[in-house]
C-alpha cells in the first residue's frame, strides 16, 4: 500500500467520504433476524502482515458473517480433499443472482462456483464427509485464525432455516443430480448455521490475513493454506466473490473480496493486508452499499489495487 498518511488517517478519511451513501440501500429483509439491524452501523478494520491493526467506527461489534463464511468453508474443503472439490463445483462467475435456480438445472446440478448458494451448499455436503458438524468446523477455523472464540447466532440460524425455501429447492435439485449426497435436512441445517456465525471487522480482517501472506497466518504463526491454494482462493475471490456484480466491484475496487448479506465485506491486499468493513444496507446484488464505497475509497487513497 503506497500512502504517506497513517492507516488511522486513511480510515478517518474513508469514514467521511462514505457518509453520502448511507440510506441508499436496504437491510436483508428476506432474513427476518437481519431486517432489524441498525442501518446506520459502520465499522472498518485493517490488519497488516507486519502486525499493524487500525480500526474505526463499529469495528468491534459482532455482525452476521453470512456468505463470507463460504471463503473459509471452501478453504477447509480444498485442504481436506484437494482438487476433487472441482468435480462437484465449477470455478466460473455465474452472472446470475446467488440463489438462481434455472442455471443450476440447465447445467445438471453443477454450481458455477463455490460462492453462490448452490456451490456453498455443495461444499457443505463435501465437509459432511469430513466432519460431523461442518458449521462448528467453519466457526472454529475462523475463530482460530481470528484468535478469538466465535459464536453461531441461534436466532439467525433458525430464521434462515425457516425461511430458506429457495435454498432447500436448490439442495433438492442438486440431490436429484447427485451433486449432493447427504440428506437435504442435514445439509441445510449445517449451511444455515455456518452462515449465522457472528464476527467483528477486526476479527474478520485477522481471519483473512493468511490470504495476504501466501497462506501463512501471522496471528497463529502457522501456514493454513499452501501457497498454490492461496493463489487460487484469491483468484476465485476476484472473479466470483461479489456475485453478479463482481465485474463492477473489480472495476471500482480492484481487490479480491467476499461479501455477505449481513453487510460485511472482506478484501485482500496480497502481500500486505486484509481489510474488513461492515455496514448493513445492501444494494440490489446483496452487497453492502457503504462497504463497497469504503473499499473503493480505501483502494484509491492507498493505491493498493491489484489491477
Amino acid at each position: 500500500m503506497k500512502h504517506t498518511a497513517s492507516l488511522d488517517d486513511v480510515l478517518a478519511e474513508v469514514a467521511v467520504l462514505v457518509r453520502p451513501h448511507f440510506g441508499k440501500g436496504r437491510t436483508a429483509s428476506y432474513i427476518p433476524q437481519l431486517a432489524g439491524v441498525d442501518p446506520t452501523k459502520f465499522g472498518m478494520a485493517i490488519c497488516t502482515i507486519k502486525g499493524e491493526e487500525s480500526v474505526i467506527g463499529d469495528a468491534d461489534e459482532p455482525f452476521s458473517a453470512q456468505s463470507i463464511t463460504k471463503l473459509f468453508s471452501l478453504g477447509l474443503a480444498l485442504n481436506a480433499i484437494g482438487d476433487e472439490v472441482w468435480t462437484r463445483v465449477g470455478k466460473e462467475p455465474s452472472g446470475t443472482p446467488f440463489n438462481y435456480l434455472s442455471q443450476l438445472e440447465q447445467e445438471e446440478g453443477i454450481p458455477r462456483n463455490p460462492f453462490i448458494n448452490p456451490g456453498a451448499l455443495a461444499v457443505t455436503d463435501i465437509l459432511l464427509d469430513v466432519v460431523k458438524s461442518p458449521d462448528a468446523f467453519v466457526r472454529d477455523f475462523m475463530g482460530m485464525l481470528a484468535n478469538a472464540p466465535l459464536t453461531i447466532d441461534e436466532a439467525v440460524a433458525a430464521s434462515e432455516l425457516e425461511t430458506g425455501h429457495k435454498n432447500r429447492a436448490i439442495t433438492n435439485l442438486m440431490r436429484g443430480f447427485g451433486t449432493i449426497t447427504h440428506p437435504v435436512d442435514a445439509v441445510m441445517e449445517a449451511y444455515c448455521r455456518q452462515c449465522a456465525v457472528t464476527i467483528t471487522c477486526r476479527q474478520l480482517a485477522r481471519a483473512a490475513l493468511p490470504l495476504a501472506a501466501k497462506g501463512f497466518s501471522p496471528i497463529v504463526e502457522e501456514t493454513v493454506f499452501h501457497e498454490r491454494l492461496n493463489r487460487r482462493l484469491n483468484a476465485l475471490l476476484l472473479t466470483c466473490g461479489i456475485y453478479d456484480s463482481v465485474g463492477s466491484f473489480a472495476y471500482r475496487v480492484g481487490l479480491p473480496a467476499k461479501s455477505g448479506v449481513g453487510g460485511g465485506i472482506v478484501a485482500v491486499v496480497p502481500g500486505q493486508a486484509a481489510v474488513a468493513v461492515w455496514s448493513p444496507e445492501l444494494d440490489r446484488f446483496g452487497t453492502s452499499v457503504v462497504g463497497a464505497s469504503a473499499l473503493e475509497h480505501f483502494s484509491q487513497l492507498t493505491n493498493c489495487s491489484v489491477l
